[in-house]
């Protein structure tokens, strides 16, 4: 599947429950909750953080679904905000090999 179709399902998917209305603000804000989900899987992953004194280790079988959710709320962003994130990301990856180029040391 193509970067452009899943974005035209997303935006079918928030057209068809009236989601398009939300604010970028708000999709945004909601972004940065689901960003913070991942970094509780992390947390525990690297053992920073450990199940007692209130904190509940959540399945690792979920995370794959924050991952999933994050996805579609910056797909959403995008939509919300007219922004083609496929030409803009070829542009960018142009831009970053110019300016990254490959190192042997690195590989």
């Amino acid at each position: 599947m193509e970067i452009n179709d899943i974005i035209d399902e997303i935006r079918d998917f928030l057209d068809e429950r009236g989601w398009l209305s939300f604010s970028p603000n708000d999709v945004f804000i909601h972004l940065i909750e689901e960003l913070g989900e991942i970094g509780k899987y992390l947390l525990f992953l690297s053992e920073y953080k450990t199940e007692g004194q209130g904190h509940e280790k959540p399945p690792i079988a979920n995370l794959s679904r924050e991952f999933a959710q994050v996805f579609s709320l910056f797909m959403q962003l995008c939509i919300l905000l007219n922004i083609d994130l496929e030409k803009a990301w070829l542009e960018e990856i142009n831009i970053m090999k110019a300016r990254f180029p490959i190192n042997d040391k690195h590989k």
